[in-house]
């Protein structure tokens, strides 16, 4: 009996390597002498780095850098097991989680850290990239990022610009001159599963800005800063980041990335799954059991869930899913390629008890779904 175990985490309660382990054990009850691969899996979002480190064999580097508001903070970044891909996830220098509440303010976030992250992994000899863009509590379309690459934004008095979203509407020109040339030699590769534009109504400020400490009124003053941005580029660079796919994924990095450091947008779970060599290590197997916090109409539509069926689906593998919460129908499960999907809560309970327990009923509900594999 080989069982791939390969969920992504349920936000908030537990993470894909605890999930991999609680499934693991439930397996092993019924079916002591099998053979379980844990492949933990994300999507670009949280968790992503450390996931692809453990399905691969890789490593993580920690460095000091500056975190969203210039402060000190220790961040990691991942090696994989190839020795060669680093991926550094925008949430470990830049993300949300390292800004307490009242403090995070999208006017003055910068993605500085991250670009530091990037120069280090270059002193390091790597120039294979992976980067996972959720999480990010900026809007500064990567400027603080390129700035710690080398990139220089000057306002109309030849000021160099202070850090943040906000300072982008006066921006004047753009300096790349000094821009690591290392860069060259490198190759980015996003995992994202935004397609969300740079600028507008469904733009980087409008729908991400707020979980980020934007008010409504900063969310007008983002966005134009960010509409600015694009048209100095535009004018000084000949680059346009308005019409770029996914340009608005973690406040606008994503664009910048494309434009100046010609990386490449992709679906997270796609990308996450050929760095570990994912259709390759289910071979052969009897079972492949998944999961996500939520079963519902988001993981139709690329998430984690449906990356795993879609890869499955030609060897004929059998995809059985765990989540805290379903609400798909069966007709909606078979569209998705499950042949069943489980909530691994038993019974009403409270929000405190779930992610207390969320463990151990992952173990229970496992071996409930290994006890009808091995009467069938």
């Amino acid at each position: 009996m080989k069982v791939v175990v390969a969920p992504d985490s349920f936000k908030g309660s537990i993470s894909a390597p605890e999930l991999c382990a609680a499934v693991k054990k439930g397996i092993l009850r019924i079916y002591p002498s099998a053979s379980v691969i844990e492949l933990p899996l994300a999507d670009g979002g949280e968790g992503t780095m450390e996931n692809l480190v453990l399905a691969s064999g890789g490593s993580v580097i920690h460095k000091v850098v500056k975190d969203p508001l210039g402060r000190p903070v220790k961040a990691g970044f991942g090696v994989l097991g190839d020795e060669e891909t680093v991926v550094i996830e925008i949430a470990q220098a830049s993300g949300l989680p390292l800004v307490p509440l009242k403090e995070r303010n999208p006017l003055l976030a910068s993605s500085f850290g991250t670009g530091q992250l990037v120069k280090e992994a270059l002193d390091m000899g790597y120039r294979k990239f992976l980067i996972g863009l959720g999480g990010s509590a900026t809007n500064d379309a990567g400027t603080g990022l390129l700035k710690a690459l080398g990139m220089r934004f000057f306002n109309e008095n030849g000021e160099d610009l202070m850090e943040g979203g906000g300072a982008l509407i006066e921006l004047d020109h753009v300096d790349d001159i000094l821009l690591d040339p290392r860069l060259k030699d490198c190759s980015f590769l996003i995992a994202s599963d935004v397609t969300n534009p740079l600028c507008g109504p469904n733009g980087a400020s409008a729908v991400f800005g707020p979980q980020k400490g934007a008010t409504p009124e900063d969310v007008k003053t983002l966005d134009k800063s960010l509409t600015h941005y694009s048209q100095i580029v535009h004018s000084t660079k000949g680059i346009n980041l308005i019409d770029i796919t996914g340009g608005g994924a973690a406040g606008g990095i994503g664009a910048s990335l494309v434009a100046f450091l010609g990386a490449t947008i992709k679906p997270g779970i796609e990308v996450v799954m050929n760095a570990i060599q994912f259709e390759e290590k289910i071979s052969n197997a009897n079972l492949i059991i998944t999961g996500e916090g939520k079963l519902d109409a988001q993981t139709l539509s690329g998430k984690v869930i449906a990356g795993v069926t879609q890869v499955a689906k030609p060897q004929q593998i059998p995809v059985v899913a765990i989540c805290g919460q379903r609400n798909l129908d069966s007709k909606q499960m078979d569209e998705l390629g499950l042949i069943a999907g489980f909530s691994i809560v038993p019974g009403p309970t409270t929000l405190e008890a779930s992610l207390e327990n969320a463990s151990r009923w992952t173990t229970e509900c496992t071996e409930q779904i290994m006890r009808l594999v091995k009467f069938s």
